[in-house]
């Protein structure tokens, strides 16, 4: 399984925006109709390397104090071995 790591700014929101979302019953962050800005990415065959490169990317300053957050995903299918 293959995994990429992705560091990405915060998105910061208004108030205004927050109560919307709040009274809708809706969500404020939705990764698939507006992504965060991404600063930096890797790629890792198994997750024992991607969770120490995420470690790794966590350890920015930007990271530690919450500007940017570093995010582990999965991606492709599964190898099927015959």
């Amino acid at each position: 399984m293959r995994y990429l790591i992705v560091r990405t700014e915060v998105r910061t929101f208004k108030p205004e925006e927050v109560n919307a979302a709040w009274d809708e019953g809706g969500s404020l962050r939705d990764e698939c109709e507006a992504p965060e800005l991404r600063r930096q990415t890797a790629e890792a065959d198994n997750l024992d390397s991607a969770l120490h490169l995420a470690r790794a990317l966590a350890s920015v300053g930007a990271v530690r104090s919450g500007r940017q957050r570093v995010k582990v995903l999965r991606i492709g299918q599964p190898r099927l071995l015959y």
